[in-house]
């Protein structure tokens, strides 16, 4: 029986495995298929290139992060057993290591070594494990980039260069038998330090000091600073070679000692089961929804007074891009909120695609075409569309008012708010939601240790791992995006008094439409009417239908919010109301169809007051005029000292020229008490209607994604028969040529014959349907080999089956370089 003979490389690694596997690499690792590799062999190249390598790092979890360290610093290649006692110890541990984890270790090695192995990071047999050059010289000790694991280099790295003479002094001192090289003196000292029984003979006649600094050392980093005369323990360490010199001033302690001291493990700490999330607290979920859905409401009304505020156009783009500081904090004063909380809002709307920029030459943002359509969907549709936006969004609202690289502030709706993280760690986090029973709000440390353990590359180490979550200064961006998302889910009727609610739990499993159906029964429906007061206020008290709040938030203006709206009517509001077209009549007729209570007499009296003088003056375009029936009233405004700056002068009894613009004038006189209207060129009052600055059709701002994005299954099943081709035409047998044939070519060339000898052999095939080898230039004089099943040739073309494309090809014979036969059945 036929033994199989173990890979001796990446490529061959690779090579052996089957299609599903190659698929799971890929998948894993998309980077890999920008652009599809050739062949297997170029696809081990490219998987072992340090950008990749360490993009596969970043994407394991804790404890498959500590099996690859722990072959860094084993021989390699290693055996699995070698390598499960790197992790658990030898059994003759200081009795820290607990049995139960030892047994986790054991039971959780298995599947480490299998995400490795997919991830092509580790290939061999188990006995004969193998971790990739590039992870291993990033994971390896090294004085520039101190291991992980807290050891230091083997005796034979911290040894290399030192003086034969000063090798035998160190066996001397330990009682060792000189040798008669250094090669030979290493091993010996390599193999008294890996002996447990002779180690432990050695330390015992340590001096107890000598042992307080081999206990500084152990754990790492493993170099210290000694003196040009060392302290006596230092120097019986030193002597013994348990401290290794670097430099003049710098000690090593040896990685094999270190290991005897720790009992054969590599980490002090091994993590092979993933922290649990605990409950913070146990609510009923019916209670959690109801919250939920009260700050999904919330969140609808406030996106929507947003859309009001820059309705007639927004502020003005900085010329870096982004929103000013003073217009963030006026849009926080309008919405009532924090600065951070109105970031959040409008990075939410920009994202959902509700605001943009206008593109005009005074460049503004306003509310786009789709922020109409938006408005006229259900509540429960208007909540879907915001929280599926901020699910994919990576724009992160959480940094505005922190700076860049360069020092520089970071504002709202700025160039540099993306952080291609923030999608997976939002999703990540409410999947930890999702796995608590419903109702259940997770502890916030508990969840940050979890996704620190999944993603340890990417969620920090050293401090900002161990930050309290209550504090983001210094903490690694995955926790603070973490921090951010469980605030903004809160903000946006995700969550409900910190639990994840049913429609959020069906929007991440099941879609909008679910998502819709649950939020539905919870949302209060809306009012046609209000409760209008004797003191000039109307009371609404719940949300409104949309052409009630619309006509009302024209009418009057909003004195405060809450379960109830109060809106106050002003001379000023009634005045808006007549600028946008509606006439006293109309006015009665609204309040009088909405109100369930009578309409107050001093409402109608504003009403008709502020009637009968609105448009009693007309201002239009000379450079402006004013122009009005009754003189006193013009008489009026010239003696009024605030007219001094619109520098008026008299045309006529009832007409007045001014040197300032229309709008400007218009302002003016309304500042002075009065109801001037603006007029056309033709004498008709102009309509002012608010609402009617809309942007460009604009598509909402693209997330910026990490890394190449994971192909579909079609794409994977179209790469892996590409580079199987590909691998078929680089590694296929030949036949070897007769004697004075010219269609050989060395390994690696394309083949080369005359163009009579490459049309009788392509026409040779088609007639017995064998496959050939070609070399093709294309019209760009890119060149490739090619293994190819002709079918027909004619015109000077060869048409054919490319195994390479995995499709029928035309090629022209011009464009052929040579042909040659493939072995029979493809084998030598």
């Amino acid at each position: 029986m036929g033994t199989t003979t173990p890979p001796r490389t990446l490529a061959e690694a690779l090579r052996a495995r089957g299609d599903e596997s190659l698929a799971g690499l890929l998948r894993a690792r998309p980077d890999l298929l920008n652009p599809v590799p050739n062949d297997i062999t170029q696809l081990a190249t490219r998987a072992g290139t340090r950008a990749s390598v360490v993009r596969a790092l970043e994407h394991l979890d804790r404890f498959a992060l500590q099996t690859a360290e722990a072959l860094a610093v084993a021989p390699d290649p290693a055996p699995y057993d070698s390598l499960l006692s790197l992790l658990t110890g030898d059994g003759l541990d200081d009795g820290e290591q607990r049995d139960d984890v030892g047994a986790a270790i054991t039971a959780a090695l298995p599947g480490a070594l299998a995400t490795l192995r997919e991830q092509a990071l580790v290939w061999g047999e188990d006995d004969r494990l193998r971790l990739v050059r590039t992870a291993r010289e990033l994971l390896a000790p090294s004085p520039q980039h101190p291991s992980p694991t807290g050891l230091g280099p083997t005796v034979a790295e911290a040894t290399a260069g030192m003086s034969p003479g000063r090798l035998q002094e160190i066996l001397a001192a330990t009682g060792l038998p000189a040798t008669h090289d250094p090669v030979s003196a290493v091993a010996a000292l390599s193999a008294l330090f890996t002996d447990r029984t002779r180690m432990a003979a050695l330390l015992d006649t340590a001096p107890v000091e000598a042992l307080s600094v081999l206990d500084r050392l152990v754990w790492g980093p493993p170099y210290g600073e000694v003196t040009p005369n060392p302290t006596p323990p230092v120097k019986w360490l030193r002597d013994r070679g348990l401290l290794l010199p670097v430099s003049t001033r710098t000690v090593v302690l040896p990685r094999e000692a270190a290991l005897h001291l720790r009992a054969g493990r590599a980490h002090r700490v091994p993590e092979p089961v993933p922290p649990v999330v605990a409950a913070a607290a146990e609510r009923d979920p019916q209670a959690v929804d109801r919250a939920a859905a009260g700050q999904a409401f919330m969140a609808l009304s406030t996106i929507e007074e947003l859309l009001k505020l820059w309705d007639g156009g927004g502020p003005t783009i900085l010329r870096a891009g982004g929103l000013s500081v003073r217009e963030l904090k006026r849009a926080a004063t309008a919405l009532d909120v924090t600065e951070p909380i109105a970031a959040f809002w409008i990075e939410l709307a920009y994202g959902a695609g509700l605001l943009a920029s206008d593109g005009e030459t005074d460049e503004r943002y306003a509310p786009t075409p789709a922020s109409d359509e938006w408005l006229d969907l259900a509540a429960e549709d208007r909540w879907t569309h915001l929280a599926t936006a901020w699910l994919a969004a990576t724009r992160t609202p959480g940094l505005v008012g922190g700076q860049d690289a360069k020092g520089r502030a970071l504002s709202a709706l700025g160039p540099e708010l993306d952080r291609s993280a923030a999608p997976d760690v939002r999703r990540r986090v409410l999947a930890l939601f999702a796995e608590l029973p419903p109702g259940t709000a997770p502890e916030a440390e508990t969840l940050l240790r979890r996704l620190r353990w999944e993603r340890p590359l990417r969620g920090g180490t050293g401090a900002a791992a161990t930050a309290s979550p209550a504090s983001t200064e210094g903490a690694d961006l995955r926790s603070r995006l973490a921090l951010w998302t469980l605030n903004e889910a809160e903000l946006l009727g995700i969550t409900g008094r910190g639990a994840l609610s049913a429609q959020a739990r069906a929007l991440l499993n099941e879609g909008e439409g679910a998502a819709a159906a649950l939020l539905a029964p919870l949302l209060p429906e809306p009012l046609d009417h209000v409760l209008l007061q004797a003191d000039l206020t109307a009371v609404a008290p719940g949300p409104l239908e949309r052409p009630l709040a619309d006509m009302l938030s024209v009418l009057a203006d909003v004195e405060s919010k809450g379960g109830a709206t109060v809106y106050r009517f002003t001379p000023g509001s009634v005045r808006r109301a007549l600028d946008a077209g509606q006439a006293a009549a109309d006015l009665h007729a609204f309040l009088a169809a909405h109100s369930r209570t009578p309409v107050p007499q001093p409402l109608s009296y504003l009403i008709d007051d502020v009637a009968r003088r609105h448009g009693h003056l007309r201002i239009g375009a000379a450079s402006a005029y004013v122009r009005c029936d009754d003189e006193a009233v013009l008489n009026e405004i010239l003696a009024d000292r605030r007219s001094t700056g619109l520098r008026l002068r008299r045309l006529a009894p009832t007409v007045m020229a001014a040197q300032s613009d229309p709008g400007s004038l218009l302002e003016a006189l309304r500042d002075m008490g009065y109801a001037p209207a603006a007029e056309s060129a033709e004498g008709d009052v102009l309509i002012t209607r608010a609402g009617a600055r809309r942007t460009p059709p604009r598509t909402p701002p693209a997330p910026v994604p990490e890394g190449p994005p994971t192909p579909d299954d079609t794409l994977l099943g179209a790469a892996v028969r590409a580079i199987r081709a590909g691998d078929t035409a680089a590694t296929v047998a030949r036949k070897e040529p007769t004697e004075g044939a010219t269609g050989s070519a060395p390994s690696g060339t394309l083949p080369r014959t005359t163009p009579a000898e490459t049309l009788a052999t392509v026409q040779a095939a088609a007639m017995t349907g064998s496959t050939v080898w070609i070399g093709y230039v294309n019209a760009d004089g890119a060149a490739s080999q090619r293994v190819i099943a002709p079918v027909r040739v004619e015109g000077g073309f060869v048409t054919g089956y490319d195994h390479t494309a995995d499709e029928v090809r035309t090629y022209p014979l011009h464009r052929i370089t040579g042909v040659a036969e493939l072995a029979e059945d493809g084998k030598g």
